[in-house]
């Protein structure tokens, strides 16, 4: 598929080192887009250097930059950073988020505030930053999940806390549109990553791999990163029109 050229824009891509993150950056790379790759640790870092080594090497350009996104000084040294080094922001998408999966009656305070932080409080500062600082005309991506639609056990602070996210992308639409900003938020399946397996047993991966209706279509069974990160790059480029939506992509997984 072709997509719209991204020559002379520029993007953030939170959590954009590996994973999703990073195959969204080298897509983006790929239309011509400058990317601010950022990460969370600093056991990222090389990570983090080599998705900047790649870009490169396909003639855009890049750099990194780590950051805590749930402190909000670190978002704002991030577009900082960003505007500093190439002059503007064009896109921002934010791939950052965990999981905890746990009964509901095992859910300690920490676990608690340590996820509503990253996938809620981030989130809603990473957008809020990107509406004062993008360029008219500009897009806003963030990853949610496929289980904001599943009546299910287990995941209820990991759904409940990218929940925020849909209303925030609802009302950021709103109020950034009438400068051409659109927003969307995009909710995979459970999908082929390290971070999937970290939390299942192989009883319930063996389920969610046959959940999902085009399961028998794909390798895994899961959703694959090749499959969602498209969808970002055209909600950033010619889907411009589709704002204020979150876009269930999971192969039949779940909808409402």
């Amino acid at each position: 598929m072709t997509y719209q050229s991204l020559q002379g824009k520029v993007a953030i891509v939170g959590g954009g080192a590996k994973n999703l993150g990073g195959l969204i950056s080298k897509m983006l790379a790929d239309q011509g887009a400058k990317i601010v790759v950022h990460y969370n640790s600093v056991s990222s870092k090389a990570t983090a250097d080599q998705m900047v080594a790649t870009i490169k090497a396909v003639g855009s350009d890049a750099f990194a930059i780590q950051g805590d996104l749930t402190q909000v000084s670190n978002v704002t040294q991030l577009f900082d950073a960003a505007i500093q080094h190439f002059g503007q922001v064009d896109i921002a998408i934010n791939t950052a988020g965990m999981v905890i999966k746990k009964p509901f009656t095992e859910i300690s305070e920490q676990d608690y505030d340590q996820i509503f932080a990253i996938n809620a409080k981030a989130a809603f500062f990473f957008m809020q930053e990107a509406g004062k600082r993008l360029t008219d005309g500009g897009k806003i991506c963030t990853i949610v999940t496929s289980l904001l639609a599943a009546f299910t056990g287990y995941y209820s602070i990991y759904a409940g806390s990218k929940a925020p996210v849909e209303h925030f992308t609802r009302a950021a639409s709103k109020e950034f549109g009438s400068r051409g900003i659109s927003v969307t938020a995009v909710a995979p399946g459970p999908m082929e990553t390290p971070f999937f397996y970290g939390q299942e047993t192989t009883e319930s991966a063996a389920y969610h791999q046959a959940a999902a209706d085009l399961s028998k279509f794909t390798k895994t069974g899961l959703t694959d990163i090749n499959d969602i990160a498209p969808l970002v790059l055209f909600l950033v480029t010619d889907g411009w029109w589709i704002t204020g939506q979150t876009i269930f992509a999971n192969g039949g997984y779940t909808t409402r």
